[in-house]
């Protein structure tokens, strides 16, 4: 079995040319390359980066990379990787949030392909015993979905009224450590909130049970699961889970949570131990390193990681509520004016990410900023998908007789887990 995508150089710079801007972009790097009419709009991604400076985090980047023939990546770094005033380094490490359920969902798909676990079972037959209530008939698919009716656990410990974010992040985030039965103990106090099926609603507690489920079956804690069967056979060895552990080895970027007293300063949310989200949003990686596993899952049986038939599955994306999203198993689709997307994002204290592929997997490209609880930090990086995939717009017509104004709108929401 042929494993391309698993033997891409781990320095793609000399493979190709790397344009990095942290000011003024090189000319012949302004726009769209004139040899290459699927290049991505550099232009359009440095100034969205630049609105995400400019709505208060410290800096931002974007990683377009090419796979085909030959590797060619693209960087664009804008602003500060902390605030002693150090240039932002798309190289380094940083907590990825949400993007951990991709990685989740994987170990799931192996599980289900070597009929450990039946995804339209009901899911509780697979934890351990007195996780949900006997009553609780959700199945693996729904929950992955986020169609299972799971209340999210982390409303009990973000949103207690009259409390500011920071003093709920120092109270119950940054240094507590959570089991994760008892994060499902918190959701499963308020009851199934809709029938199984029905609606779509974004739950993190939804990857902590099938994280459960992967410990149950295996007889692993996950973080040996997910070392096993994703980060060393894909030689991710900036990538890794280390909760409880609050810091951060290695060269990383700082993170900093916005008080929602704008006038107060950020703070420096880099050590914190994760235990509150756990498998649903605790993986530290790397651009560098979600591009790799990106290109592996899209690449299906070709790739190591899932079959071409558990890959169908996990991007065979149903509608949510939000126009242009669409979620599978532990995959969001985000459709764009050149065609659909397929990762996550993910925010989590002090670090902003957004990570997608084209189906083929030819163009990976991760977005990233260093603060959090600023839906304005979070729209500036979705801003940056569609120059960074689609690149340059033709010029508009020009408006003739009394013709209204006809204005593009190429902004993508900001979709629901900024609520981390």
């Amino acid at each position: 079995m042929a494993k391309t995508s698993l033997l891409r150089p781990l320095a793609v710079a000399a493979a190709g040319a790397v344009l990095v801007a942290t000011g003024a972009l090189p000319a012949a790097a302004a726009g769209q390359d004139a040899a290459d009419p699927t290049a991505p709009d550099l232009a359009g991604v440095q100034a969205a980066l630049q609105a995400t400076t400019a709505a208060g985090a410290p800096g931002a980047f974007a990683v377009i990379r090419d796979h085909g023939a030959v590797d060619r990546t693209r960087s664009v770094n804008v602003g500060l990787a902390d605030l002693d005033g150090t240039p932002m380094n798309s190289s380094w490490k940083f907590r990825v949030g949400s993007n951990s359920k991709m990685f989740t969902a994987v170990l799931v798909m192996q599980l289900a392909e070597e009929g450990r676990i039946d995804l339209d079972r009901p899911l509780r037959e697979y934890l351990p015993e007195g996780t949900l209530p006997e009553t609780w008939t959700m199945t693996g698919r729904q929950v992955m979905e986020h169609r299972a009716g799971v209340y999210d656990h982390t409303n009990d410990l973000l949103e207690q009224a009259g409390e500011e974010t920071t003093s709920a992040f120092e109270a119950r985030i940054r240094t507590n450590v959570y089991d994760p039965r008892a994060l499902v103990a918190m959701s499963v106090k308020h009851g199934v909130q809709y029938t199984p099926g029905t609606r779509y609603s974004y739950s993190n507690t939804d990857f902590v049970l099938m994280a459960l489920a992967v410990e149950h079956l295996t007889g692993q804690p996950f973080a040996e699961v997910l070392n096993e069967r994703i980060i060393q056979p894909l030689g991710l060895r900036k990538t890794s889970f280390v909760v409880p552990e609050q810091g951060m080895s290695g060269a990383h970027v700082t993170g900093y949570l916005t008080n929602d007293d704008r006038a107060k300063p950020l703070l420096d949310s880099t050590a914190q131990t994760g235990s509150w989200v756990w498998a649903a949003g605790a993986v530290i990686s790397t651009a560098e390193d979600l591009d790799r596993f990106l290109g592996a899952l899209m690449a299906g049986g070709n790739g190591g990681l899932v079959s071409d038939a558990s890959l169908q599955q996990m991007t065979a994306a149903l509608p949510t509520p939000t126009a242009k999203i669409s979620y599978g198993l532990g995959l969001r689709r985000i459709s764009l004016s050149c065609g659909d997307v397929y990762g996550h994002g993910g925010i989590v204290q002090g670090f902003n990410t957004q990570s997608f592929t084209t189906q083929d997997g030819r163009r990976s490209v991760v977005v990233f900023a260093n603060a959090s609880n600023n839906g304005s930090v979070t729209q500036g990086l979705m801003n940056t998908l569609e120059p960074a995939f689609c690149g340059k717009k033709p010029a508009a017509a020009p408006r003739t007789g009394f013709a209204p104004a006809s204005v593009p709108v190429d902004s993508l929401p900001v979709v629901e887990d900024t609520r981390i």
